[in-house]
């Protein structure tokens, strides 16, 4: 049984719109388990990491790809023969506040002036699935995290507080992500957390130069209640500063370079790692006529990382560093794009990187696209 309700709306002259949807319903839901398979490079998401060095591939082996060469595996669920009565609810909702446009045809105080520079975006999504005691269950924050009627839970919230964004000199976004995640596989629950809260102000120089400042604070945690899999658990607190600096000529060169300072903590509980990232970037792009553009990309990432274990090779060390390693490392990119005919665009990459003391690894993909 499903029922759905979906509401839009553009209310005081666009001052608030977006809209807003409702679902229920009940069923059975199957237990599920997964797996991972092979596929070749650069097709799947997921790589494999011998962390025992028992040549034997563990579930608990398996990380998010943080390279193309690496994703070399998918992963694959497949449903069991134990089912769970279950109720489903969903609510997502998208909203755009715009002060300004209550004031359109208006002559502005000083005070409406300042109030008109704000825009404020939130949008929320959560997907819950839950152990029936009912026939149906309406509210969709009935349950937390740690509640144990769960099967599976996906709550995304993002804000946007924007002043002065149309503004051709300077602006500042301020944005707050949540993202918790709680499914029930057949090993137990898995948990998933991010908070972050991110600052970004952009100041235009002239009609070719921008300096843009980026800074982030939040935290990443991954949670399960099965001790084969506690080596995957952690809580990263994370806090980067970044600087940009963009030249543009036209539509027909770009060039980027800035400077990225990071330093991410494992909680205590969890192992205590910490890394420290001092990050240099090189970005350009140039069209050529309509029909071509070439890019590329340089990164000069030192990297230190304190740890009880004596390898980065574990699972928090591979998210901590991002697939990288202490010391210095080096990524490269070149792509070309060229524009056939109307339909048809034949794209040239190339990827290069050399991760602390290890050796170079070349990357190199072509693509033919049918556009219609």
């Amino acid at each position: 049984v499903l029922a759905r309700a979906e509401y839009q709306m553009n209310e005081w002259n666009g001052f608030l719109n977006g809209n807003i949807l409702y679902e229920v319903g009940s069923g059975q839901e199957q237990k599920r388990e997964y797996a991972y398979l092979e596929v070749p490079a650069g097709t799947g998401q997921y790589t494999w990491i011998d962390y025992n060095e028992d040549g034997v591939q563990q579930l608990n082996e398996f990380e998010l790809a943080a390279f193309v060469d690496q994703a070399t595996f998918i992963r694959v669920f497949t449903p069991t023969n134990e089912y769970i009565k279950a109720n489903y609810t969903t609510l997502n909702y998208s909203l755009n506040i715009t002060p300004k446009q209550l004031w359109a045809n208006n002559e502005l105080s000083h005070g409406k002036k300042f109030l008109s520079k704000f825009i404020l975006t939130s949008s929320l999504q959560i997907s819950k699935k839950s152990m029936a005691e009912g026939l149906f269950e309406f509210n969709p924050f009935e349950y937390g995290l740690a509640d144990s009627n769960l099967i599976t839970l996906n709550t995304t919230l993002a804000n946007t507080l924007s002043f002065n964004r149309q503004s051709t000199s300077w602006g500042v976004d301020i944005s707050n992500l949540r993202n918790n995640g709680k499914a029930f596989l057949t090993y137990g629950y898995e948990t998933r957390q991010v908070n972050e809260w991110l600052l970004k102000y952009r100041h235009f120089l002239s009609s070719s130069f921008t300096l843009n400042l980026n800074t982030l604070t939040g935290t990443n945690g991954l949670y399960t209640d099965d001790a084969l899999f506690d080596n995957r658990n952690y809580k990263i607190n994370r806090n980067n500063g970044e600087v940009l600096f963009s030249f543009i000529r036209g539509t027909a060169f770009r060039l980027t370079t800035g400077y990225k300072y990071e330093v991410k903590n494992n909680d205590a509980m969890y192992g205590g790692e910490k890394s420290v990232s001092n990050a240099l970037t090189a970005e350009t792009k140039y069209n050529i006529l309509q029909s071509a553009s070439l890019t590329g990309k340089f990164t000069y990432n030192g990297l230190k990382y304190s740890a009880a274990a004596s390898s980065a090779q574990t699972t928090i060390g591979y998210i901590m560093l991002d697939g990288l390693l202490p010391g210095t490392n080096l990524l490269w990119n070149i792509q070309l794009t060229k524009r056939l005919l109307n339909n048809l665009e034949l794209n040239f990459q190339y990827d290069g990187r050399k991760p602390g003391n290890t050796r170079t690894i070349h990357t190199g993909r072509a693509s033919l696209t049918a556009i219609f």
